[in-house]
């Protein structure tokens, strides 16, 4: 069922196979590992399996050549010891056969070519091979036996002064002093690899950097069979890393430049990552380097085009490479080619325009790349300037005749094949229409005009010019002075709440040196705790709260007291933590365990309401500033079931703009979406879901600033190959019941009034009303008596068939009520 919904899913292929050997279904198990074959390379292990099922079914002399074809396939893949071993070992089963004992030499002799210096299984196949050899002895076959033994003893390999003991004790002439040389060296050049081979077998599984530095030994050593061999033992444990793949291609194409091994490693490198665009580029490039035919070229590209890239980007630069191709084939004297190229041109167009802009919401190729290689080769080449200017127009009206880049480009383009008068033409239109630099297209077409223009065409130039350039000037005046006002509204903003907090804290120093002044400051502290703002007499029905309350406020007046102390503070060393549950017992205490694995703390100062509870939010501070980014490592733990938010500590008064959101809103290639996931879904069951498609860096689910889960998350995988691979294999994938949706990491853009801290719209347009010390009341009851009480008219009301007059005693330009005078009371009663 899975296959039939996505017939590249992995997985589902190596599910079936299983599920089909177990039944015993032999003739629908081959035609399962036919097909998967057809869409995968096959690991070594699938392959022997699958040619051991064969050679069980297939004991018959007749069915030999099948089984035969099977190996030649296996070994393409990958080049592995173990199937070459299995491929020669069972050819020797054919020896009886005409011509057997040449196959089977024969394929030794592929064998020991292909893996013959491979470090540590290499040595397999040299002795089977000499095992053979023995088998057949005749004297005849002894100098075989010799050869092979000088041959391998040539080889670095490991343990192989075992292999040489093993020769001194079977040759009866001993060992000659040519053999002994050639052994020596082999020897030091085994040590030498000795180091990065113990390095491989210490590691774990890929052991991508392992290899790395072994074939930077070997590059720099230089032998291509040893770097070719490492090569391949890097890619038979890593052949889903693009990059791996795109490294080995480039040694191939450059150094070997052997037609058979550059174009089957192609093949190989798209098979195992065919989402990765730039493989399918480099081999239609080696197809045509090597001389391959047109159609397949052709049928190389249209694999391409069906291999789902993850950029739009990517699809341009397949059909440029595809372009270029067919635009080297033509002679531009033969219609048939020529005809070919501009139908692969306008077929491009199409595809760009439908299918990738369908799925991606974009062409890919903004500035028309592909169309303005085509109006050139019409223009050089074919010799058809109107081709060239009906493209031009195309490119235009798609939005690009506002950059100055884009007409200089076809003004370029006429200059060379076209005529002064279409040059004047362009550049009049550039005048008219570009806006990003606007002066730059004025001075072209005025040097234009004094080259070449008559009196007249100088006036009209400068005419135009001088009217766009005033235009310009004007609309940049206006949105200069626009900024400038945003800029002014913003400083009053800002100004206002700096009086705004100014007046609080007068506010709450005046209120403590009342209480200060009207005695013992126990009993004050007491009163204020038990009676608020009140007085010493409570309102009625007040009651007061439980005994613990009174040290609680009282541990909250002595941290503001504290918080008072710049010289205790030290936002450098500090931390903000927010967004902890009220409820949360003994902050202090519960932070302290948290945070003292991230270095010595100095203090801690959970922020207190003046009620004594505890706010959410305060500050860690430690003895030095190394221990802060070890304790943002901590931002978004789960603390009593909500995440902690942990950022730098940072005055607002003195950076208002700094802003933390520590997450990317660019296309992240290595890390994958999800979305749709059960809100049941725990990180551990997500990383279980997704270890087996890579190496996983971490894993963050979604939440809202209570805890509760949002359905989506994002995976790194710290490799783009690995993610892809899992979006591949996991998109539409059911997960308890929910169909969950996988994608590569492509955040929008913070849009700026989403930002924390930014303004709503039109808030700027209301003043903002200023409360007392204690905020807005309960009641807003009106204390002024109703005879002085005048309500808020509406602008322009009429009063008794006049005008309501404003009072510029009460009416403030800047829309705040101004206080009023004793003598403007004394008015107001006697217009009463």
């Amino acid at each position: 069922k899975g296959l039939s919904i996505n017939a590249f899913d992995y997985n589902c292929h190596v599910d079936l196979i299983k599920l089909l050997k177990q039944e015993g279904e032999l003739v629908r198990l081959r035609k399962a590992r036919q097909k998967m074959s057809e869409l995968f390379p096959l690991t070594e292990e699938i392959w022997l399996d699958w040619l051991k099922d064969e050679i069980r079914l297939t004991e018959e002399e007749p069915n030999r050549e099948k089984v035969y074809e099977l190996f030649e396939k296996a070994i393409k893949d990958y080049i592995c010891p173990d199937i070459w071993l299995e491929y020669a070992q069972y050819s020797i089963g054919g020896m009886g056969s005409p011509g057997g004992i040449d196959k089977v030499r024969s394929i030794f002799e592929r064998a020991v070519t292909a893996v013959g210096l491979h470090m540590t299984k290499g040595q397999t196949v040299w002795e089977a091979y000499r095992e053979f050899e023995n088998a057949i002895l005749s004297t005849a076959q002894l100098e075989r036996i010799h050869t092979l033994f000088r041959r391998q003893l040539a080889v670095p390999l490991m343990d192989m002064e075992a292999t040489y003991a093993e020769y001194e004790e079977w040759s009866e002439q001993g060992v000659s002093e040519g053999v002994i040389h050639q052994y020596r060296k082999a020897l030091k050049q085994l040590e030498k690899c000795k180091p990065y081979e113990e390095s491989l077998m210490a590691a774990e599984p890929p052991k991508l950097a392992e290899y790395q530095s072994y074939l930077d030994f070997e590059l720099k050593e230089g032998d291509p069979a040893r770097v070719q061999i490492t090569f391949e033992r890097t890619m038979a444990e890593n052949c889903l890393v693009p990059d791996m793949w795109a490294k080995y291609n480039t040694y191939l194409d450059r150094q070997l430049k052997v037609r058979d091994m550059v174009l089957s490693t192609h093949e190989r490198a798209v098979r195992n990552c065919p989402w990765t665009m730039g493989l399918w580029k480099s081999y239609l490039l080696a197809l045509e380097r090597h001389g391959a035919d047109h159609h397949t070229v052709s049928d190389v590209f249209e694999k391409a085009l069906n291999a789902g890239f993850i950029q739009a980007t990517d699809y341009v630069e397949i059909w440029q490479a595809y372009l270029d191709y067919l635009r080297r084939r033509v002679d531009f004297k033969s219609s048939k080619e020529l005809e070919e190229l501009r139908g692969a041109f306008a077929r491009s167009l199409d595809y760009m325009k439908q299918d990738v802009e369908e799925r991606f919401g974009e062409s890919g190729d903004p500035s028309c790349l592909i169309m303005q290689i085509w109006a050139r080769i019409e223009a050089l080449h074919c010799k058809n300037i109107q081709k060239a200017r009906e493209l031009w127009d195309s490119i235009m009206t798609k939005g690009n005749a506002k950059f100055a880049n884009m007409w200089l480009e076809y003004y370029n383009l006429e200059r060379s094949y076209g005529d002064p008068v279409h040059c004047r033409k362009a550049l009049h239109r550039a005048v008219q229409c570009t806006s990003d630099y606007p002066e730059h297209v004025c001075e072209v077409l005025l040097t234009f005009e004094r080259v070449e223009g008559s009196l007249e065409d100088w006036d009209l130039a400068v005419q135009k010019t001088e009217t766009r350039l005033n235009r310009v000037n004007e609309q940049r005046a206006k949105v200069a002075e626009k900024e400038a006002n945003m800029v002014r509204q913003e400083e009053d903003r800002a100004d206002q709440r700096r009086k705004n907090r100014s007046d609080k804290k007068f506010q709450k120093k005046t209120q403590k040196g009342t209480r200060a002044g009207n005695g013992d400051q126990t009993t004050d502290e007491y009163m204020e705790t038990e009676t608020g703002l009140f007085g010493k007499n409570a309102p009625p029905g007040y009651k007061p709260g439980p005994p613990g309350a009174k040290k609680a406020q009282q541990e909250a007046a002595a941290q503001r007291q504290n918080d008072d102390k710049p010289e205790l503070r030290n936002d450098n060393c500090s931390v903000f933590i927010s967004n902890l549950t009220y409820t949360l017992e003994e902050p202090e205490a519960k932070l302290r365990t948290l945070f003292e694995i991230c270095g010595p703390i100095k203090q801690i100062r959970p922020v207190f309401s003046n009620k004594g509870g505890f706010k959410g939010y305060g500050y860690v501070q430690f003895e030095s500033s190394v221990s802060v980014p070890e304790a943002l490592k901590l931002d978004r733990r789960e603390v009593e079931g909500r995440p902690m938010f942990v950022s730098p500590c940072v005055d607002k008064n003195k950076n208002p703009d700094f802003k933390v959101f520590k997450y990317n809103t660019s296309l992240e290639k290595q890390k994958i979406f999800i979305s749709g996931l059960p809100f049941s879904c725990t990180k551990e069951q997500l990383e279980e879901l997704c270890k087996s498609h890579g190496n996983i860096k971490e894993v963050r689910l979604v939440t809202y600033r209570s805890g509760k889960p949002k359905g989506l998350a994002y995976v790194d995988f710290g490799d783009e190959a690995h993610a892809s691979q899992a979006v591949l294999k996991m998109d539409g994938m059911e997960v308890e019941g929910n169909k969950i949706s996988v994608a590569i990491s492509n955040p929008p853009r913070r849009n700026v009034m989403d930002k924390p801290g930014s303004s709503r719209p039109g808030a700027d347009l209301m003043p903002r009303q200023v409360f007392g010390s204690r905020g807005r009341g309960r009641t807003q009851l009106s204390l002024l008596p109703r005879s002085l009480h005048r309500q808020s008219e509406p602008a322009g009301k009429v009063e008794n068939g006049t005008a309501a007059a404003q009072n510029p005693a009460t009416t403030s330009t800047a829309g705040e009520t101004k206080p009023l005078s004793n003598s403007d009371f004394a008015k107001m009663l006697l217009k009463k």
